[in-house]
């Protein structure tokens, strides 16, 4: 038997480190050729990295969260053979220790062994996220015992209980199994000899929960968006005729209004082309084509996959390819220039939307544009109110590079694009 090394991979050009998203095998467990050992993150695309030959894991680089240079070593397999790794030989010295599942001649234990299945969970005994094997907090006792069973205390506890003429059975216990301590007998015998209310008591636990992967990769980029000036419009928007127009386009309501909205972004910067730019370095790029930026949520967070050429796609087009790359991020499977390139963004929550919202630039994107929810309100004609279906867009900018009169020059034309969407499809 040998061991097999197999490091990080060079998994995309300019890419020098990323980040362990999570393992997809536990030490000890065999694997066959081309089976995914562990997925890495890096732009916020997850890649799974397969084992070029079969073997038994006996060792890992590192925890989720933790993030490895490429070339670094990753995994090591227990094959058949002399492997590739001699014996002795100490490629990466900080890696190197065995880690914790590792046994003394470094083969894995089963991390699910008898031995470390009947140990405490210190860990999330510390912060209060514990199982139920650890010992109730004494601000959530366990419940009085059933008559006639006996109340467990100390022997302390219980001379302290005959000298008080307590009866121990009134006693709610908050040790473990309910049992009784000083602390629990004193606050029977401060209350009165009331024994405490059965009803909700407060939650002091605390869980520590470290942010990796794609979550944290969200906040540093909402740490660099912080950092950029914004101004943000409103505009009420009439999406009557709009909606009625996609209704009798797709009776069977497949069509939404988001592809209405994309048309109406692709027409509004051939008029103002520096808003579909990026700032960066004090440098502004501006982009003759239109690369929709689409904010999606998905399960491990939001996400931002790109229809690309926007500008080339006619209205059916750009909502078939909303759909295909908000799918793709929400199962996992979108490519990494799928995720990356947009030029300008949209971010909506549908039905959840409020009145009103300040989105976050997408940076370096200088604009985004914020959709909210659409709702029947009623609308003055100029001689009476009428029920008109209604929605605000929330547009932010980077001040550094659009003045405001630009941005609401911006923001009128869309309200004029949606509010007459005949004008959507004349071509200049």
């Amino acid at each position: 038997m040998g061991l097999h090394s197999i490091r990080m991979p060079d998994i995309g050009e300019g890419i020098a480190e990323t980040e362990i998203a999570e393992w997809l095998v536990p030490i000890g467990q065999m694997v066959r050729e081309d089976e995914p050992l562990v997925a890495v993150m890096t732009d916020k695309a997850t890649v799974e990295i397969p084992s070029p030959v079969a073997g038994k894991v006996v060792w890992q680089a590192g925890q989720p969260g933790d993030v490895l240079a490429v070339g670094a070593e990753l995994v090591r397999l227990e094959v058949e053979g002399a492997g590739n790794r001699k014996p002795g030989e100490h490629a990466d010295p900080d890696r190197d220790a065995p880690s914790p599942a590792e046994g003394i001649e470094g083969h894995a234990a089963p991390k699910d062994s008898p031995e470390t299945a009947r140990k405490p969970d210190t860990a999330r005994a510390e912060t209060g996220s514990g199982s139920s094997t650890h010992p109730p907090s004494p601000m959530q006792p366990a419940p009085l015992r059933p008559e006639g069973e006996k109340p467990l205390a100390p022997p302390s506890v219980r001379a302290r209980a005959r000298e008080a003429g307590v009866d121990l059975r009134m006693v709610r216990g908050s040790g473990p199994a309910g049992r009784i301590t000083h602390d629990d007998l004193s606050a029977f015998i401060a209350s009165g000899g009331l024994p405490p209310a059965a009803g909700p008591q407060p939650d002091e636990t605390v869980e520590e929960i470290r942010v990796i992967g794609l979550r944290r990769r969200i906040a540093e980029r909402m740490e660099t968006a912080n950092r950029i000036p914004h101004i943000t419009i409103v505009e009420e928007i009439d999406a009557t005729a709009v909606e009625d127009l996609r209704a009798r386009m797709a009776p069977g309501g497949k069509l939404t209004l988001l592809p209405f909205i994309a048309r109406a972004i692709v027409k509004a910067v051939r008029d103002q082309p520096m808003l579909n730019a990026h700032y960066e370095d004090g440098v502004i790029r501006r982009y003759g084509a239109v690369h929709l930026g689409i904010a999606a949520q998905t399960p491990g967070g939001l996400m931002v996959p790109v229809v690309r050429h926007a500008e080339a796609l006619s209205l059916r087009e750009t909502a078939a390819e909303i759909a295909r790359v908000a799918q793709a991020a929400k199962d996992g499977t979108a490519r990494r220039e799928e995720l990356t390139g947009s030029t300008i963004s949209i971010t909506s929550l549908g039905p959840l939307g409020a009145i009103a919202t300040t989105p976050i630039l997408n940076a370096p994107e200088v604009a985004i544009v914020g959709v909210n929810r659409l709702a029947v309100r009623p609308h003055w004609n100029g001689t009476a109110f009428e029920p008109r279906r209604m929605m605000n867009l929330s547009c932010s900018f980077d001040h550094r590079v659009i003045d405001g009169w630009d941005a609401a020059v911006f923001v009128a034309r869309l309200k004029d694009l949606l509010e007459t969407p005949a004008l959507i499809f004349v071509e200049a």
